[in-house]
């Protein structure tokens, strides 16, 4: 009974100082799911899925999963993107789509600045079922399913060149209330916005070797900021391994490959480094990329 009153009490307290928005160990590889400027890089369509299963061994822990495809349009400097998610912690779910519309230009011979608009839905679901009121006969919790559908949105440039790039975004931009029931007044749960900042460099030091150190700031107030840091050795643009620090949070470990210029596997280990590790295994992601289409070349 004291480990299980622990374990919940070191959720509640995760999640009450917590970003409300799913983190990625491989985000590098993921970029246009929190920025879509980041289509409007891109010389040829790609699609990458993620999955995320965090904290194995504890009950009820978040399973996230992405799907994302983005790349240029004929029409010049113009680019196109669609995402879908679905995130899972513990009573509740967060489902959604956006689409986006990113537009580049110029800014010297070898620089380039895209901006990227992303507009759409999402529901959060809260499974009553799954939650034990204190008074038995509590209204809210005796509904079964309840459910808040809001319009959600997000907006970024991106900065980049042969060699390095960033990049900035801010989600949620809305700052949607969750009302999940037409009889609920006074609610304080809103969507925040989160800001996301973004940046790495591409250091060959042979004709086949390159290192690639990135970097990835998180801002989600009132949660205190998620810095993530990671450097990669990638041999002859086909196979990769790294490593990395989630500060306060976790060191990551990751390695991938890539077949043909067009299918790429990654995965990436979590290595909690909080009290969490008392009780959890660490985190597991898995990502698949395809990438398809005339390439482009970017004037």
């Amino acid at each position: 009974m004291k480990t299980y009153t622990l374990i919940a009490a070191l959720l509640i307290c995760g999640f009450a100082k917590a970003q409300q928005l799913p983190q990625f160990t491989q985000y590098m590889f993921n970029q246009y799911a929190f920025n879509p400027a980041y289509a409007g890089s891109q010389t040829n369509w790609e699609a990458v899925t993620n999955n995320r299963y965090q904290w194995i061994g504890i009950t009820d822990a978040p399973r996230t999963f992405t799907l994302s495809a983005s790349g240029p349009l004929k029409k010049e400097n113009l680019a196109l993107g669609g995402y879908v998610y679905t995130d899972v912690v513990g009573p509740t779910r967060r489902l959604g789509f956006q689409t986006s519309m990113a537009y580049t230009f110029r800014i010297t011979e070898g620089i380039q600045l895209s901006f990227g608009l992303s507009l759409g839905f999402n529901q959060w679901i809260l499974d009553a079922d799954k939650i034990t009121a204190y008074h038995a006969d509590d209204f809210y919790f005796s509904n079964g399913l309840l459910k808040s559908f809001d319009p959600d949105g997000k907006f970024g440039f991106y900065l980049f060149h042969d060699d390095w790039y960033f990049g900035a975004s801010i989600e949620q931009i809305f700052h949607d209330k969750l009302s999940f029931l037409s009889t609920q007044v006074g609610s304080e749960s809103y969507l925040e916005d989160h800001y996301y900042f973004q940046g790495g460099y591409d250091l060959a030091i042979s004709d086949n070797w390159e290192i690639q150190p990135s970097v990835l700031l998180k801002l989600g107030l009132p949660a205190p900021p998620k810095l993530d840091l990671n450097v990669r050795a990638t041999y002859k643009d086909m196979i990769w391994g790294g490593a990395g620090i989630r500060v306060r949070d976790a060191v990551t470990v990751m390695a991938g490959f890539k077949y043909r210029e067009t299918l790429s596997v990654g995965y990436a280990y979590d290595i909690t480094t909080t009290d969490l590790k008392n009780y959890s295994s660490g985190s597991h992601e898995i990502l698949l990329g395809i990438t398809f289409g005339d390439r482009k070349t970017r004037r």
